[in-house]
């Protein structure tokens, strides 16, 4: 059987290609924005990559179209399919439809969602169960971001962003999950949300469809979940908290930046935990990852083994470059609190040394403005804040550059930027590239720049 998927480069799309292979399907893809990382994943697993959406990539006919929920009305493959009848469905339809008989553990949220899924699916890999997984990102602990698994957990990144242009409910309604993290909620996509209370709806929805023998995790502290739940909740919830109010499982940080913290269940110490990952945000992540995991049976000190072995997950802070002491990040942070929470994060990491924030404000949601008034506030940990003006942008980035803490540019080219950001760092400077794309190649042009400066 040959499935052709539509926007195949999105990160849950690409990982569901690589699920239809190792199901034995024949894959093939299209999509306009081919780039790393998960580009090279799909060439390595062998799948078929076009550029565009020509009606000609759909000639012969595939047993089945799989669309991506970036495709809409009037893209030319959209058109032909529907012009030429051609078998098509979403991608969580046809994902929910080989997860039947899985005991889906499903992580929902504004934030954190890629890195809680991936520390997850962690634990229940280091406490030999096996799991399939899909997670929008490339978990360094895994060699790709999705596979079928050998038991019957499976682990999902479960996002509330619309299904396909033809069923715009949340995607992740359709995975029937029987353990939910839900993270975190705040105002985003505002493409397709007018409000909180929008969001909040499919929130309760999902909550609908969590069985009463199933739990649900949700971190103290988090009022929009609480409003939630109070539309009715028929299973279990069990609270977590980071160094705050009491709850069944409480994470006390034994260091600033969140690299060592002590994990409790009902104020009994279950063990410490050292690892690489930083900030308060990512103590959370792995609290909630280890109750989730605990209600499929890994015991605590499994979970805390997994996190001090935890690799972390591509382009989360990850360090793709070090010249001459200089280091490099690319992180995906691309909402206020997330771009907030990365930068004082490596600020409790590295104290007084110098921060550079390289920021594109890429998203849907930036590019409608919605978030333009709380921008400023969230670089306040950078020394500089150099912001990308894309082209499309039609609201200016000047205010947000006048209105911040520290000193802030807007450039219209990554060329400028890198040279800027070059002529700027010096030995112990972190450069911190933070957008929800591939930013014109910047992150392997900077550290070459860098390297090039340093000779």
């Amino acid at each position: 059987m040959h499935i052709h998927i539509l926007g195949i480069c999105g990160t849950f799309m690409g990982s569901m290609a690589i699920l239809a292979k190792q199901l034995g399907y024949r894959v093939t893809g299209s999509d306009a924005n081919v780039y790393p990382p998960m580009s090279t994943q799909l060439q390595s697993q062998g799948i078929d990559v076009l550029e565009g959406y020509d009606p000609s990539h759909l000639q012969p006919a595939p047993d089945l179209v799989v669309v991506g929920n970036a495709m809409s009305r009037g893209n030319p493959a959209v058109e032909y399919l529907l012009e030429h009848g051609l078998n098509y469905t979403s991608g969580p339809q046809w994902l929910s439809e080989h997860l039947r008989d899985r005991w889906v553990l499903a992580v929902a949220g504004t934030h954190g969602k890629t890195t809680t899924a991936t520390i997850l699916a962690w634990m229940l890999e280091h406490a030999d169960m096996a799991p399939g997984f899909l997670i929008g990102g490339v978990p360094k602990n895994f060699d790709v971001s999705a596979r079928l698994g050998e038991s019957p957990f499976f682990v999902i990144e479960a996002d509330e962003y619309d299904t396909a242009f033809f069923d715009k409910r949340s995607k992740f309604v359709h995975y029937h999950p029987r353990t939910l993290v839900m993270n975190n909620l705040e105002f985003d996509h505002a493409d397709i949300f007018d409000d909180l209370a929008m969001i909040q709806r499919q929130f309760h929805h999902l909550v609908r469809i969590v069985p009463a023998n199933g739990q649900i995790i949700v971190p103290t502290g988090e009022p929009a979940l609480d409003e939630v739940l109070g539309q009715g909740c028929w299973t279990p919830v069990v609270r977590t908290s980071v160094d705050g109010s009491e709850a069944q499982w409480q994470a006390k940080l034994l260091s600033d930046d969140g690299t060592h913290f002590e994990v409790f269940h009902d104020g009994v110490t279950q063990g410490e935990v050292r690892w690489s990952m930083t900030g308060t945000h990512s103590v959370n992540n792995a609290l909630v990852a280890l109750v989730a995991a605990r209600h499929v049976g890994v015991r605590p000190e499994h979970a805390i083994e997994a996190l001090n072995a935890f690799g972390g997950v591509k382009r989360r802070m990850e360090l793709v470059g070090d010249v001459a002491g200089v280091k490099v990040y690319d992180d995906f942070a691309h909402h206020p609190t997330a771009i907030e929470t990365t930068l004082q994060g490596i600020r409790n990491q590295v104290g007084d040394a110098p921060v550079l924030a390289v920021i594109e404000p890429r998203s849907n949601t930036m590019r409608l403005g919605s978030h333009q008034q709380q921008l400023a506030a969230s670089t306040a940990a950078a020394n500089q804040v150099f912001w990308y003006q894309p082209v499309g942008l039609d609201w200016s980035l000047e205010s947000v550059a006048a209105n911040g803490s520290v000193p802030a540019v807007v450039l219209d080219n990554t060329e400028a930027i890198i040279d800027q950001v070059v002529a700027m760092a010096k030995p112990g400077t972190h450069v911190v590239i933070m957008s929800n794309g591939g930013f014109e190649g910047i992150h392997p042009r900077m550290v070459a720049a860098l390297e090039k400066s340093a000779c």
